[in-house]
């Protein structure tokens, strides 16, 4: 039997001793040497595997290889190629079987080789395209990014003399099955000074525009094309000349007839044809799909091929043993207005991401951002300046401050942000803001670090005091006002500087640990007899009697306290055994909480007595059984 593929013949099988193939393919006319000849420098897998090849039909030399490539991203649509040293053969997908196709002498190599149609679902977030959305103000570029994203993210309001973005937000756009990375910019103006706060979100949307692949461009379609969407298209072109924008008609649901002209207006950009949608109401996302789609799959395609050549890629298997033992974790970077909250984000990333200046209440939106740190995913949130609403807040910085308290809620790790110089003015560490931050993060069982930031303005000798004296009492009274949490590490630093960048980064990976620890109910038993051993009593009578300790939860370090009687735990109690947990298990920075349960004392009839069975009281109901059905008496 001789199984004809491409223009060669491979041999009858041989014998069960050789090497089997089990190779997979695509379309066999759709291979050239051209193709394959791009294609020998793709990605070999980690593994070796020597194969004898059967003799095709002999093109040029492609070069000897012994390897057998893997799978790149699991389950996608690929073709497998079969090469040998002086010709190549293609093996079909559905048309061969288990057979030993090889003959002796020769070597073969396999490769994958990734086509049409992707599966954007299976693949990592970080090999996804990336697309930016840009334009004047006032466009609807957020309301579209929360539509990409599938949620209420950026902040949205009607401001045609100011701006309400001004910071780039990062999200995973989820459009039909398509899956890319979107980025929500500020409003472009090119006639502005380099000095001003639109100057700088220009300067920083123009950095970022350069690492991205496409760009979606929004027009207002009511407004018809603006002077201003010429100036953006111009600037585009100077900025990002690799870069092709898709051009978007916003704000079309209530456009009849007039639409059509807009659209040719359009075409003055030199862009293409535009796409109507309205990101409010979501019509013509279907259109934007079928846009998308083409020009991000043969992106993914390129890119997943070219990925192939990396001979150091890790195994898929190391990569989740990686995830499973270091798990991402979630920060949110507060605190009062301009104490450099967006300064020490930059600084911890290495790069200007956020927009920082010396204006208060810069920043606006919650901006998160993913970042590796030895090994582990963080994912940072940079809020807005924490203040108590008022009813004068009102438009974005009434929306600035709710959306800061949803992201300390979503926090694994707090990061509250103290200023140096307000400590010097003031003589005390926390103003009555701060401390309501702290209570509110340890009533939600987040971890907490305090960061003490511009600690350069205490340089000299003429400072060198107050220096000191600043790192002695600060941690003693945020102790003091905080005492739900004992231990909490207060970190020194000067964002500006990038000092005690690690310092905190170390800071906060130890207190999420403890965050996260879990003790053996074996371990918390033996703990609590010599802990209870040491407690001072009134009397023996007094002394709750704890049948055992165990603990139940993690994130945040939950326990419970089975006793036996009627005697309960006081406040104080409750107060030493938090304590004794944190000083013998170093659980400090991170809230503990306690519960009571009561067990059931069950006497030698087989009764249970005491807890909660007899405090009704009265006298006991027995039941008796009928044939038809149960009668009290």
């Amino acid at each position: 039997m001789c199984i004809k593929l491409g223009t060669g013949i491979l041999s009858p099988p041989l014998p069960m001793s050789q090497s089997l193939i089990r190779a997979i393919s695509s379309r066999k006319n759709q291979l050239g040497f051209g193709f394959l000849s791009r294609l020998s420098n793709s990605r070999h897998f980690h593994s070796q595997w020597p194969i004898t090849a059967p003799k095709c039909s002999t093109h040029s030399s492609l070069g000897s290889s012994r390897r057998f490539s893997g799978n790149l991203i699991p389950e996608l649509n690929r073709t497998c190629l079969v090469r040998q040293t002086n010709g190549f053969c293609s093996v079909s997908l559905n048309e061969v079987s288990d057979s030993n196709l090889v003959s002796e002498g020769e070597t073969i190599d396999i490769e994958d080789v990734y086509k049409k149609p992707i599966d954007f679902t299976k693949i990592d977030a970080k090999l996804l395209p990336t697309v930016m959305i840009i334009g004047r103000p006032n466009v609807g570029k957020s309301a579209l990014y929360n539509r990409l994203i599938r949620r209420r993210e950026a902040l949205v309001y009607n401001t045609p003399d100011d701006h309400v973005t001004r910071d780039i937000r990062e999200g995973i756009a989820k459009l039909g099955d398509l899956r890319f990375n979107v980025l929500d910019s500020a409003g472009i103006e090119t006639e502005v000074s380099s000095g001003t706060i639109l100057g700088r979100t220009t300067s920083m949307t123009a950095n970022v525009l350069a690492r991205t692949q496409f760009a979606v461009l929004i027009i207002d379609v009511r407004a018809g094309l603006h002077p201003l969407d010429l100036e953006v298209g111009k600037w585009l072109r100077k900025h990002a000349p690799q870069i092709k924008p898709i051009v978007v008609m916003n704000k079309s649901e209530s456009i009849g007839e007039s639409l059509a002209e807009v659209s040719s207006e359009a075409l003055a950009l030199g862009f293409g044809e535009p796409t109507a949608i309205s990101a409010e109401t979501g019509l013509g996302m279907t259109a934007l799909y079928e846009v998308l789609h083409p020009l991000l799959e043969d992106y993914m395609v390129q890119t997943l091929n070219d990925r192939c050549s990396q001979d150091d890629v890790t195994s898929e298997e190391n990569l989740s043993e990686e995830d499973e033992s270091k798990l991402p974790l979630q920060l949110a970077i507060v605190g009062r207005p301009n104490v450099g909250k967006s300064t020490l984000l930059n600084a911890l990333l290495e790069e200007e991401r956020v927009l920082v200046g010396p204006e208060a209440g810069l920043t606006r939106d919650a901006v998160r951002v993913q970042f590796e740190f030895q090994g582990r995913t963080v994912y940072m949130v940079d809020t807005a300046g924490w203040l108590e609403r008022t009813e004068r807040d009102k438009g974005p910085a009434s929306l600035s401050i709710m959306q800061s308290r949803k992201s300390l809620m979503r926090a694994h790790i707090v990061a509250l942000v103290l200023d140096a110089e307000e400590i010097i003015k003031s003589q005390r560490s926390m103003t009555h803001s701060e401390v309501v931050i702290a209570r509110r993060a340890v009533e939600e069982g987040r971890g907490l670090v305090v960061i003490v930031n511009k600690m350069d303005c205490l340089r000299g000798k003429q400072n060198s005091e107050m220096y000191k004296k600043i790192k002695e009492a600060v941690p003693i009274e945020v102790q003091t006002v905080i005492p739900q949490i004992t231990g909490i590490p207060v970190v020194f630093i000067s964002a500006l500087e990038g000092r005690g960048r690690l310092q905190v980064m170390n800071e906060v990976i130890g207190t999420y640990k403890r965050w996260c620890s879990r003790l053996s109910t074996g371990r918390l038993n033996r703990w609590l007899i010599k802990v209870m051993s040491r407690h001072s009593w009134k009397d023996f009578a007094s002394q709750p009697k704890i049948k055992f300790f165990t603990q139940v939860k993690a994130r945040p370090p939950t326990f419970v306290a089975f006793l036996t009687g009627k005697t309960q735990l006081l406040e104080s109690d409750i107060r030493f055994l938090t304590k004794s947990l944190k000083d013998d298990f170093d659980l400090g920075g991170t809230p503990i909480r306690i519960i009571q349960r009561s067990v059931l004392r069950t006497s030698p009839s087989g009764k249970s007595s005491g807890g909660t069975a007899n405090r009704t009281g009265g006298p006991a109901r027995q039941r008796t059984t009928s044939d038809k059905r149960t009668v009290s008496v």
